[in-house]
């Protein structure tokens, strides 16, 4: 109740865009031990989201190809309005959720693909606590998830870098790369359009002046070849898996890393037994894999979606698969030896949304950020 002092009266507090610069959202290194700390709590139950199974990545508003009423949006590439609820315990013991709406045609208007606001709630009361800009602490959550993973299962001593799509989730994810393994100093990437590869390269350049060999490559084997860590950033349209971006097992280098937030398919190669398959929460893709049709990884392009088609069709044991919460958690190892490949499959969660926007609160609190704005000073109706 400390963060509701004077009840019946509600203030809650603005965080804009600005404000969580301030209150530290861009701090990568405080996001993935955020992170971690998540994933901890994960691992041992102490959280919810959405759904029969309390795993479900969130509820979708999507539009028909045809409808009979002129102003209804229609289905363009990432039209949706979404709605991603969770509660998480330990240390944070708050709610929240996020809403966008999301259309890749806001890039001709100079507007980012998806604007997504953030509501942090008191889990005793339901009772605001925050209103908050969300496109960078979306961004920064889903950058650190990947760090998280480089942290425990990438070699020790990793240099060397390879993106595909050298985009915002792509910027981030390096950044939490080059938090959980500092020795990194080469960047391979491979981008579609010369601008986006020159914002990316200036973005590296002003921020980690360690990374002393910046490489723009032509195909997405020069991207996976002697990386040491892989991630694919890219978008992509959704629906054949044989588009996706690809990783073959011959591109591999013994004892990388690939961390996949994107767009992925995968060959027979990487398939075998001895490529270690993780996922950022398995009940996050039980869930997705009742709440679609299947194959489920033509409807949702994730390598995790793979790997459960992959256990539906028999070709791989339900057992193979490794959940990152029990590893941050020490209940299943991490990188076992300097040889093994291990393929990480990144989903995203509410719960990344609720850590780090309360970590965000709590940090804005403190240094007297945002605007309070007052709910009531009594309810009318109780």
């Amino acid at each position: 109740m400390k963060d509701l002092p004077n009840l019946p009266k509600i203030d809650f507090l603005y965080l804009s865009e600005p404000d969580m610069i301030a209150a530290g959202v861009t701090d990568m290194p405080a996001c993935v031990d955020c992170m971690e700390e998540m994933f901890a709590l994960l691992h041992h139950g102490d959280y919810r989201m959405a759904g029969p199974n309390s795993d479900s990545h969130g509820a979708m508003v999507t539009f028909p190809e045809n409808s009979p009423f002129e102003t209804m949006p229609k289905p363009t590439a990432d039209r949706r309005f979404m709605a991603m609820p969770a509660y998480l315990g330990g240390s944070f013991c708050t709610a929240g959720v996020k809403w966008y709406g999301s259309n890749i045609a806001n890039k001709d208007k100079g507007l980012p693909r998806s604007i997504l606001m953030f509501t942090l709630n008191d889990a005793d009361t339901g009772a605001p606590l925050a209103y908050m800009s969300a496109n960078l602490l979306s961004a920064y959550r889903t950058g650190a998830v990947p760090g998280v993973g480089a942290r425990h299962l990438a070699r020790k001593g990793s240099k060397v870098v390879g993106i595909f799509g050298p985009g915002v989730m792509a910027r981030t994810t390096l950044a939490a790369f080059i938090a959980a393994c500092p020795e990194i100093d080469t960047v391979k990437v491979k981008g579609r359009g010369q601008r986006s590869l020159d914002v990316f390269i200036d973005w590296v350049k002003e921020n980690y002046p360690q990374i002393t060999d910046i490489r723009i490559v032509d195909d997405i084997e020069a991207v996976v070849r002697d990386s040491d860590i892989v991630t694919y950033c890219a978008s992509g349209e959704v629906g054949n898996p044989d588009d996706y971006p690809m990783v073959k097992r011959e591109w591999v280098k013994p004892g990388a890393f690939l961390a996949m937030p994107a767009p992925c398919n995968f060959d027979a190669g990487m398939e075998a037994d001895d490529v270690r398959k993780v996922l950022d929460n398995t009940g996050l893709y039980e869930a997705w894999y009742e709440e679609v049709p299947h194959p489920a990884h033509n409807v949702i392009p994730l390598v995790g979606v793979k790997f459960m088609d992959m256990i539906a069709a028999g070709t791989m044991a339900p057992e193979a698969l490794e959940d990152l919460g029990a590893i941050v958690a020490g209940a299943a190892d991490g990188r076992r030896n300097e040889e093994e490949i291990i393929l990480m499959s990144v989903g995203g969660m509410p719960v990344e949304d609720v850590a780090w926007g309360t970590v965000l609160y709590r940090n804005a609190l403190a240094r007297g950020i945002g605007t309070k704005l007052n709910l009531w000073d009594e309810p009318v109706l109780r």
